[in-house]
C-alpha cells in the first residue's frame, strides 16, 4: 500500500465472518417470516453506490457481501471527533468524484460498537478498505487528501478494480500554462495551489519542472563536459545535473550531485541539497533512481 498509511492487516489476519452470522441471527430472530436477502451478483463490477450510512446490523449485506463485487471503504466517525467528520466528508466527496467505482460507508462509532471491536480499532478517524468479502487495509488518524487518493488507488488496482483518476482543474490549469510555455503564469499558479494543499505532491514536481525548465534555456549544451572538467565548480555541477535530467540520465544526476554534499559543507551544501530534493520531485517518490539516490543522500548527510 501507500507509503503514507502503513497497512495493518494481511490476508485474512481480520475474520468478520462471527460478527456478520451474528448479525443474521438476530435478524432472523426478530423477522422469522422475512425473506433473505439475495446475494449481490458476482463478476467484480462497481456497484454504482458512492456512500451510504452502515450499522453494525447492516454489515452483511451493506459491506461484506458488497465488498465481495466492489471495493467498500469504511470511515468511522464520531460528531465529538472534528478530524473525524472531516475525515468523512473528504472520503464523501472523492468517492462522489469516484462515481460509484468504489463505496464509501460511513460508520458512526456509537451505533457500530461491535464492528469497531471486531476490526481491533483504537483511535478514530479510522477508515478501512474491504475486498473480497474481507478487510484488507486500515489506516488510523487524519490523512491528507493526496495521500487518501494514493491509498484508494493502490487498494483498487491490487482488487483488479478501475477508480477514474480525477484532474484538479486547477492543477490541469497550470500545467496547461507550463506547456504554453508560460511559465510565471505556470510558477505563481502551482504556488497558489500548493498554499492552499501543501501535501500536494503533483503541484510539488509540477512546481520543479517549471523550475527546470527555466533554468534549461540558460544551458550551454557541453554543461556536462564543463562539469567534468572542473569537479570543484559548484556552478558547473547544478547545471550539468539539469541537462542529465532532461536528457533522461537522471540517476548519473543524482549521483553527481551526491558527490557535491559529500565534499561541501554550509550554505553551498544545503544548496544542493535543496536542487536533490527538487529534483527528486520531478520524477516523482515512486521512480526507483529515486529511492536509490536518497538512499546514498542520507548515508552521506547522516
Amino acid at each position: 500500500m501507500s507509503d503514507n498509511v502503513p497497512s495493518r492487516f494481511s490476508g485474512s489476519a481480520v475474520d468478520l465472518s462471527a460478527l456478520a452470522q451474528q448479525q443474521q441471527q438476530q435478524q432472523q430472530q426478530s423477522a422469522p417470516s422475512a425473506p433473505p436477502q439475495a446475494a449481490p451478483p458476482q463478476g467484480g463490477a462497481p456497484s454504482g453506490v458512492v456512500a451510504l450510512d452502515v450499522t453494525d446490523a447492516t454489515v452483511q449485506t451493506e459491506v461484506l457481501e458488497r465488498s465481495l463485487n466492489s471495493l467498500v471503504v469504511v470511515v468511522f466517525w464520531a460528531e465529538q471527533s472534528p478530524e473525524s467528520v472531516q475525515m468523512r466528508d473528504l472520503l464523501q466527496r472523492l468517492a462522489s468524484e469516484d462515481g460509484g467505482a468504489w463505496t464509501l460507508a460511513k460508520a458512526d462509532v456509537q451505533h457500530n460498537q461491535q464492528l469497531a471491536a471486531a476490526l481491533q480499532l483504537q483511535a478514530i478517524p479510522a477508515v478501512v478498505a474491504l475486498a473480497g468479502g474481507r478487510p484488507v487495509d486500515l489506516i488510523q488518524g487524519a490523512q491528507p487528501e493526496q495521500a487518501l487518493r494514493q491509498w484508494i488507488g493502490k487498494i483498487a488496482q491490487a482488487a483488479g478494480l478501475e477508480v477514474t483518476e480525477q484532474v484538479d482543474p486547477e492543477l490541469a490549469a497550470a500545467e496547461q500554462k507550463m506547456l504554453d510555455g508560460e511559465l510565471d503564469a505556470a510558477e505563481a499558479a502551482y504556488d497558489k495551489y500548493l498554499k492552499n494543499n501543501p501535501a500536494s505532491g503533483e503541484a510539488e514536481a509540477g512546481l520543479a519542472q517549471v523550475r527546470l525548465l527555466r533554468r534549461a534555456g540558460a544551458l550551454p549544451q557541453d554543461a556536462v563536459r564543463i562539469a567534468d572538467a572542473d569537479p570543484e565548480n559548484l556552478d558547473a555541477a547544478l547545471a550539468a545535473a539539469d541537462l542529465q535530467i532532461l536528457a533522461g540520465a537522471a540517476a548519473d544526476a543524482y549521483d553527481r550531485l551526491i558527490a557535491q554534499v559529500r565534499r561541501l559543507a554550509g550554505d553551498d551544501r544545503e544548496r544542493v541539497r535543496k536542487r536533490l530534493v527538487e529534483l527528486f520531485s520531478v520524477a516523482g517518490p515512486d521512480d526507483p533512481d529515486v529511492a536509490a539516490a536518497r538512499r546514498k543522500l542520507s548515508t552521506v548527510l547522516f
